[in-house]
């Protein structure tokens, strides 16, 4: 597969940094600006999968781009900005009218469920402390503090078991998927770094729980001294708009998928077939290629930009973009009939390659 560029982080900084001035002006100046920065987000991205997938090759994977630390830094920092100013927009501090502030809530809402959380994704995956720190704080920003541990910790240890709440049995509907693997989320998670925390010479570790709860109170406190009880208000929405597009895309890319107990007891070992991929090219570009689930679940510290597709045959396939399922998701009785047959179908299909087989662009 021919290159592009030569550094393909290019392609998934302007794809993910384009709507950052789009939202900037959109809080500033509404209007038009809110309308751009929505459709950007929502059906450019789907218009670009499915018109540059025609035309151009996924962008180039090779060995290390040191550039790729310096987007996920970038797009960290302007979570925070766009947070306050998003905030200041909602609550009427740059003279928007009712309507521009719901079309700022909506726009910023999409930003920070699938760029600021795919990108705090993949900062809490990264063996920095400094670049983990971020990461979690991203999340924390979000309410949402407790993934940090739940998904490293439990999330990629169990998947595909019914030990992992973020796995969706097949036929569970979406609504009763995000109540549970809401609390149970938070409850495995805090129960793991509890037992992470024993050292052997019996002194325990704090708890990053304790930054997590304390953390979002502190968050929850600033919002209502700078932005008043509607700005508090405001927070929450925003945050549970961003928390559900996160259990979106761990409720469509596990799906319906079980690892297989094998005699004795134990599962089998993690491999391709149990995360459901998306090859979309533009969408994978601005979620960091977090649809690229597979090779994330079998190299958890790859950098975004090394994330390959599976071999052919190898692992399930969505039959569209990640967003487009979420969205889809939201329709339980047409997810079922869209996905059920797809899950029944690559459970009775004989696994083309031996488990945890290596994947290719």
């Amino acid at each position: 597969m021919k290159k592009l560029i030569a550094n393909p982080v290019t392609y998934f900084a302007l794809a993910t940094m384009v709507p950052v001035p789009l939202l900037l002006f959109a809080a500033l100046f509404g209007g038009g600006w809110i309308l751009l920065a929505i459709l950007y987000l929502a059906l450019f991205s789907f218009v670009m999968d499915e018109w540059t997938s025609l035309v151009l090759p996924a962008a180039t994977e090779d060995a290390d781009f040191p550039t790729a630390d310096h987007l996920n830094i970038a797009l960290g920092a302007a979570h925070v900005v766009l947070l306050l100013l998003g905030l200041f927009a909602i609550t009427g501090g740059t003279g928007l009218g009712w309507t521009g502030q719901i079309g700022v809530l909506v726009a910023y809402g999409l930003f920070f469920g699938q760029i600021s959380n795919s990108n705090a994704h993949e900062l809490i995956h990264k063996s920095d402390k400094r670049l983990f720190q971020l990461g979690m704080w991203v999340y924390i920003s979000l309410l949402f503090g407790h993934h940090t541990s739940a998904h490293r910790h439990v999330h990629h240890r169990y998947v595909a078991t019914s030990d992992d709440p973020a796995t969706a049995d097949l036929d569970e509907g979406f609504y009763d998927y995000a109540q549970r693997a809401w609390l149970d989320g938070y409850l495995s998670g805090y129960e793991m770094e509890e037992v992470l925390g024993q050292k052997l010479d019996g002194k325990r570790r704090l708890n990053p729980y304790i930054i997590y709860v304390s953390g979002a109170a502190g968050c929850l406190l600033l919002a209502l001294v700078l932005f008043g009880p509607w700005g508090l208000v405001a927070y929450l929405v925003l945050a549970a708009y961003a928390q559900t597009q996160l259990l979106l895309s761990d409720y469509v890319q596990h799906y319906g998928l079980q690892r297989r107990r094998l005699p004795g007891g134990k599962v089998e070992a993690v491999g391709p077939e149990h995360s459901w991929n998306a090859p979309h090219w533009f969408t994978g570009l601005m979620m960091l290629n977090a649809p690229r689930h597979s090779d994330h679940h079998a190299h958890p510290r790859k950098s975004f930009v090394e994330l390959r597709l599976p071999v052919a045959n190898s692992a399930p396939t969505l039959p569209w973009s990640l967003p487009a399922m979420c969205v889809l998701a939201l329709y339980p009785q047409k997810w079922r009939e869209v996905m059920n047959p797809r899950v029944k179908a690559w459970r009775n299909a004989p696994l083309k390659m031996p488990q945890g087989g290596v994947v290719a662009a």
